[in-house]
């Protein structure tokens, strides 16, 4: 059984009263917090929607990169200490675009109104990524 409203839908709700009817009733500082608070949710909403997703891309790409498998966090310890070791560079194949991917990814989530991400995304539409 499937609830309504959704978990997104919620969490918009609660997003748009914050900075709609409470942040404008504030003073000053409070007002301040509550658009801060209406942006972490929208942070959130965002999170839930496209991390699964880009978080299993990103281990598949390390399982791929490093040539063994292990949980996230493993992974991207293993990859740190290749790097800090010197055996696994720039160079190698596949860490490039997987740096940019996991860059791009992040920015969906966190910062999707950013200008030079806007700029990527207008000029690769075909490029897959998600948007946030």
């Amino acid at each position: 059984m499937h609830n309504q409203p959704s978990v997104d839908a919620l969490l918009d709700i609660i997003a748009e009263f914050m900075r709609k009817e409470a942040a404008p009733r504030l003073p000053g500082h409070t007002a301040f917090h509550a658009r801060v608070a209406a942006n972490a949710l929208d942070i959130v909403r965002r999170e839930l929607a496209l991390s699964p997703k880009s978080l299993a891309a990103e281990k598949e790409r390390l399982e791929k990169l490093l040539g063994e498998t292990g949980d996230l966090e493993t992974l991207n310890r293993r990859l740190c200490e290749r790097i800090a070791s010197g055996e696994i560079d720039e160079e190698a194949p596949g860490f490039a675009d997987h740096l940019w991917t996991v860059t791009l990814d992040k920015l969906a989530v966190d910062q999707p109104g950013f200008a030079s991400y806007k700029a990527f995304l207008a000029r690769h539409p075909d490029s897959g990524h998600a948007r946030g």
